[in-house]
């Protein structure tokens, strides 16, 4: 295994037009139990707190397939361009591993909380960047030598992207049927589980996949601008089957009498 570092090391001012946000502005999937973090979530990461949340992930106290921070990165980008807005208590799980029950060995409910907003912050730092500075977006690739040269590894965040397709599989088919689906298909070679066959001497290089990253990279902004008119809000419309009675209307309990006579009494006298 190649020793990895980051591409782009990751800095406060890496991604500009986020540091601070515009105030009030909250991604809505991150509005789960949000009001249990002290921590303000329109702030982005600062490298300390980078570093924490990598080391945390990778520690034994997580299961061997919890998110890194690169996949985790891509996981969330997809997330956050996708054609729905998905809730935190249903993404949330996924980050931990493909075992429901795999949720890490939190020391304390202040460490769970601590660890839950860097994740939530993380997330929402993607969101704002895409909704006031999307030219500024870069995704976190790992970054290693080969042959004396270096070369991008973008396998880890292109499995983290189709993760997140993953929770919106029936949504996301509209893409692939769309003039702009040649540019899911770097995220396809790099992140899915298993490929055809005959597609395998497209990735079987570092340099090869260096190339895949950098199309990948590029694509990122055609599938935000697809998304973008299309994407639906995670808060669901409640909509009446039948008009809303009057107050002068009668009864629709047969009495006879207005609706404000009878069953709507009560709401009168609050």
């Amino acid at each position: 295994m190649p020793h990895c570092t980051w591409h782009d090391a990751y800095t406060t001012t890496h991604i500009a037009g986020v540091n601070p946000a515009p105030a009030g502005t909250l991604s809505p999937s991150l509005h789960y139990s949000l009001r249990i973090f002290t921590m303000h979530l329109d702030q982005p990461l600062s490298d300390k707190e980078f570093d924490e949340l990598d080391k945390f992930l990778l520690s034994d106290r997580t299961a061997d397939d919890c998110m890194a921070m690169d996949s985790l990165h891509g996981f969330l980008t997809a997330l956050a361009i996708g054609p729905e807005e998905v809730p935190l208590a249903e993404w949330l799980p996924h980050v931990w591993g493909a075992d429901a029950e795999a949720i890490p060995k939190f020391k304390t409910d202040k460490e769970y909380e601590r660890i839950v907003g860097l994740i939530a912050r993380f997330m929402n730092e993607i969101a704002i960047t895409f909704e006031v500075a999307p030219k500024e977006y870069e995704p976190l690739f790992c970054e290693h030598e080969w042959e004396s040269k270096p070369v991008l590894d973008g396998e880890a965040w292109a499995w983290g992207f189709t993760e997140g397709i993953a929770l919106r599989e029936e949504a996301w088919q509209a893409i692939y049927e769309s003039p702009i689906a040649p540019a899911m298909r770097p995220i396809y070679l790099l992140g899915a589980e298993e490929i055809e066959e005959e597609e395998l001497t497209l990735v079987d290089t570092p340099l090869k996949t260096h190339k895949l990253t950098i199309e990948m990279e590029a694509a990122i902004p055609a599938i935000h601008k697809f998304w973008q008119p299309l994407r639906k809000s995670a808060v669901k419309t409640v909509q009446r089957d039948a008009p809303k009675v009057g107050r002068n209307d009668p009864c629709s309990c047969g009495s006879g009498k207005k609706y404000k006579k009878c069953c709507g009494a009560s709401e009168g006298d609050e």
